[in-house]
């Protein structure tokens, strides 16, 4: 045990690896927890895989165009927040089911990300490093990027907490207490 913490102090990329992971945590406990009390764990893996498209783009940004300060996790914030708006839509308008919307948002984030990659000139990333990570690999910006994601999902989960409690175990009791439940599912 005493190696582990010799080696944190030696090794600048095993601490924010261990502070990337501490930081992943918090902020996929408190959404996770929603998430399964909503049954949505579908759209969780459909958006996960979704923001392949934003990284590509950034990528591609940044190869193709010269823009430096497009980093893929700006893209892949981009289209998580656009793919979770897309589905709390759908779900909210009832038109479609979520399941469909899920699939082809996931299939068309995908194809986007591969096109805007494949598109990109000079070395080609490997995808599965962009759609896994490396936590070995998390840079100083990254993990500022990481802690300040875990600030904004702790504030706004404390300060609407009653609110998010009651649409994800009971929608309908929400909706009649005068809560605007398709507002909260976006």
């Amino acid at each position: 045990m005493s190696e582990f913490f010799q080696a944190l102090d030696q090794f600048a990329f095993l601490r924010h690896a261990l502070i990337a992971g501490l930081a992943a945590s918090v902020a996929c406990g408190v959404v996770g927890s929603f998430v399964v009390t909503r049954r949505i764990t579908t759209a969780a893996g459909g958006l996960a895989h979704a923001v392949l498209g934003g990284m590509g783009l950034a990528y591609w940004l940044q190869a193709a165009r010269g823009v430096g300060w497009v980093h893929p996790i700006h893209g892949a914030l981009v289209f998580a927040l656009l793919g979770a708006l897309v589905l709390g839509r759908v779900q909210s308008r009832g038109r479609e089911r979520v399941d469909t919307a899920i699939s082809a948002l996931w299939a068309v984030g995908m194809a986007i990300g591969v096109l805007f990659l494949f598109k990109s000139p000079g070395y080609k990333v490997d995808l599965m490093s962009y759609l896994f990570g490396n936590i070995m690999l998390v840079d100083p910006q990254a993990l500022k990027l990481l802690i300040l994601l875990d600030i904004i999902v702790l504030a706004v989960v404390w300060l609407f907490y009653n609110q998010l409690v009651a649409c994800s175990f009971d929608p309908e009791f929400a909706r009649l207490r005068g809560l605007n439940v398709d507002g909260w599912s976006t």
